[in-house]
């Protein structure tokens, strides 16, 4: 009985210290903190927001765009690093004026430890305001595989699974 507070406990603890994690990053992106926000992935970071495709219910399983189909972005640590220079250039112009953000993270589930980290679910809503009428609100599932560094966490892998399937905004200029 006693292992299983004790191992209950360190799963609290975990979820806890991922969830804040995960809060901070939020903060990060929402006050435009882009090279702190980059310094949290790991260099050998995979980024990728596949395509969605609408399917009957027999055939969810291609629902979403597999390794080597097209995406949104798929991105690594260098490429990452580009956009986020961009943004301190002034020449990023589909962020002048920059958009204003608000990421919203719920719905933590740590699915358990794999050979690269722990894999990490968790739902998300980003509102986006720009200029003086522009809004859109993006809602889906972040994937992430997290490595334990410095007492903290680094993003491995980031998969994004927006739940629309449409995209009705002018550009994908900030990141999710």
């Amino acid at each position: 009985m006693m292992l299983e507070v004790k191992d209950d406990l360190a799963q609290m603890l975990l979820h806890y210290r991922i969830e804040r994690f995960f809060y901070g990053e939020a903060a990060l992106l929402d006050d435009r903190r882009y090279p702190e926000w980059l310094a949290l992935f790991a260099p050998d970071i995979r980024y990728v927001m596949p395509l969605r495709t609408t399917r009957t219910g027999r055939d969810l399983k291609h629902e979403f765009g597999g390794p080597k189909d097209s995406a949104m972005f798929d991105e690594d640590h260098a490429s990452l690093d580009m956009r986020v220079r961009k943004f301190a250039s002034g020449t990023n112009w589909a962020e002048d004026p920059p958009s204003r953000t608000r990421h919203f993270i719920t719905n933590l589930r740590v699915d358990g430890e794999t050979d690269e980290g722990i894999a990490v679910r968790t739902a998300f809503l980003v509102y986006r305001n720009r200029l003086e009428r522009q809004t859109e609100i993006f809602a889906g599932e972040r994937q992430d595989v997290l490595r334990p560094h410095e007492g903290g966490f680094r993003i491995a892998r980031r998969r994004i699974l927006l739940d629309q399937s449409t995209l009705l905004t002018s550009s994908l200029s900030f990141f999710i």
